[in-house]
C-alpha cells in the first residue's frame, strides 16, 4: 500500500496548487492538520472566484444580457458536475445550499413538517455532528416525534444489531453520517439503507466528511437524501449540496419563499412555485461559490480521488503507528474502517493546552468537542485533540507533528 500510494500521487505537485502551504506560522513552516474542519483551497478554485468577479459577475436566471447568460451557464454547469460526481440520476435532484447544515435543515423543515406525525420515530446515531441532531430535536419538540439513538462501541463503531432492533413500522427516517467527523469511522451506509427501506423508512446521510476522501455513488448506496459542504472538499465556504430523490423533492413543499423559487406570484391567483430544484433555492444564491465548487470537483477529478484516498490512508497508518508510541496518549476512534481523522487524548494534558501550544510550533490541529458532544460525553470526555489529513499532507509533516506533540506534552507535564 505504501509504495503504491507514494508512486501514484505526486504530492509535491499537489502541494504546489495550494499557496497557503508556503506560509509560516510563528516562524515555523505551516503544517495544516485541520482538514476535517476546513480543507485548504487550490489555486484553480481561487482563480475561478477571481475570474467570476472580474469578468462575468451578474445575477443568474433573470437576465438576457451576456454576463447573466455566462453566469447562469457556469452555475448550472456546476449542477451537472455535482450530479455526475454523486452519481445522481438527474440534475433535478441536486439542490444548492449554504452547506451540509442548511441541507439537513431543509429536509427537516420541508419533508419533516409535511410527513411526520406524533408517535413517528426518527433514528439518529450517537456519533452524529450536531447539525444532524439538533434539527431533529427541534422538529420533535414541535411535532411530538420520538428520537432513537444508535449506540457506539468503544472502538467508535455503530452497533448495527442495536440499529436493526430499533427499526419498526413507526420508523420514518434514519439519519447517519457517512464518515464521522470526530472519529473518522466509515459507516456501512448501503447496508443501513437496505435495512431502513425494508421497514418503509427513508435514510438521510451526512456526507460532509466522505466526499473529500472517497468515491460516492448515491444510487449505489441507495440513499434518499445526501448532503455535503464545499469547504471540506477543497472548495469555498458558504456553499453545499443536498441530493434528494426526484420523487421526494417533487412532493416536498418549499422551505423558504422569495425570488427564484417561483414561476408566478399573484394576490388573486396565489403563487405557483418553480420546478425542482429551483423551488428550494430562494433568493440570489452564492453564485461565485457554486461555480468555484465546480472547479474544486474538477481539481479532485484531475488528481484522482482514488489516488488521494490511497495517499491519505498511507499517512493515516503512519500517523497512527507513531501516535501509539507516545507515552500517555490514547487514541479515540479505532474502527477497522476509517479515514483521515486521528482523535486522541493525553494523560495529564488538556486538549486546549495542547492545541494552543502546538500552534506555536506551526502545527494546526483542532481541539474541543468537534460538534459531537453526545458521543464524547458517552465516552467520559469533554474534548479531544484531532489531527485530520488531506491529499497535500506529507510523511514529513506527520513526523514533524508527532515530534511537536511530544515537545508540547513535555511542556505541559
Amino acid at each position: 500500500m505504501n509504495a503504491f500510494a507514494e508512486t501514484m500521487l505526486d504530492v509535491a505537485r499537489v502541494r504546489s496548487d495550494f499557496p497557503i502551504l508556503d506560509r509560516e506560522v510563528h516562524g515555523k513552516p505551516l503544517i495544516y492538520l485541520d482538514n476535517a474542519a476546513t480543507s485548504q483551497t487550490p489555486t484553480a478554485v481561487i482563480d475561478t472566484l477571481d475570474d467570476y468577479y472580474r469578468r462575468y459577475n451578474a445575477n443568474i436566471h433573470r437576465g438576457l444580457h451576456t454576463l447573466a447568460d455566462e453566469a447562469t451557464a457556469a452555475y448550472e454547469g456546476t449542477r451537472e458536475k455535482v450530479r455526475a460526481w454523486l452519481g445522481a440520476a438527474s440534475q433535478r435532484e441536486i439542490v444548492f445550499t449554504r452547506g451540509t447544515t442548511e441541507a439537513i435543515n431543509l429536509v427537516a423543515n420541508s419533508w419533516g413538517r409535511a410527513n411526520l406525525r406524533p408517535g413517528d420515530e426518527i433514528i439518529v446515531s450517537l456519533m452524529e455532528h450536531h447539525s444532524n441532531i439538533v434539527p431533529w430535536q427541534m422538529l420533535a419538540e414541535v411535532l411530538g416525534v420520538t428520537l432513537k439513538v444508535i449506540p457506539v462501541d468503544e472502538r467508535g463503531v455503530l452497533d448495527q444489531a442495536a440499529y436493526r432492533d430499533m427499526l419498526s413500522e413507526r420508523t420514518r427516517l434514519v439519519c447517519v453520517n457517512h464518515v464521522s467527523n470526530a472519529l473518522g469511522t466509515v459507516n456501512p451506509v448501503a447496508e443501513m439503507a437496505r435495512a431502513a427501506h425494508a421497514h418503509g423508512a427513508l435514510i438521510l446521510v451526512d456526507g460532509a466528511q466522505a466526499v473529500p476522501h472517497q468515491r460516492v455513488d448515491v444510487q449505489a448506496l441507495d440513499v434518499d437524501f445526501y448532503a455535503f459542504s464545499g469547504h471540506k472538499a477543497y472548495g469555498p465556504t458558504g456553499v453545499g449540496v443536498l441530493y434528494g430523490r426526484e420523487a421526494l423533492l417533487e412532493a416536498m413543499p418549499p422551505w423558504q419563499g422569495g425570488g427564484e423559487m417561483i414561476s408566478r406570484v399573484s394576490f388573486e391567483k396565489g403563487t405557483v412555485y418553480s420546478e425542482i430544484p429551483h423551488k428550494f433555492e430562494a433568493g440570489t444564491p452564492a453564485i461565485a461559490e457554486v461555480i468555484a465548487l465546480g472547479a474544486a470537483l474538477d481539481w479532485i477529478a484531475e488528481v484522482g480521488i482514488e489516488r488521494m484516498a490511497a495517499w491519505e490512508h498511507h499517512l493515516l497508518e503512519r500517523a497512527t503507528d507513531k501516535l501509539q508510541e507516545v507515552d500517555g496518549l490514547r487514541m479515540i476512534g479505532t474502527a477497522p474502517d476509517k479515514v483521515s481523522v486521528l482523535s486522541f487524548v493525553v494523560d495529564g494534558a488538556h486538549a486546549q493546552d495542547i492545541g494552543l501550544l502546538i500552534d506555536q510550533l506551526g502545527v494546526a490541529i483542532r481541539t474541543g468537542h468537534h460538534c459531537a458532544q453526545p458521543m464524547l460525553s458517552s465516552m467520559g470526555l469533554d474534548a479531544t485533540c484531532r489531527a485530520s489529513l488531506a491529499a497535500y499532507n506529507t510523511p514529513e509533516e506527520v513526523d514533524a507533528f508527532v515530534e511537536a506533540l511530544q515537545k508540547v506534552i513535555a511542556m505541559v507535564r
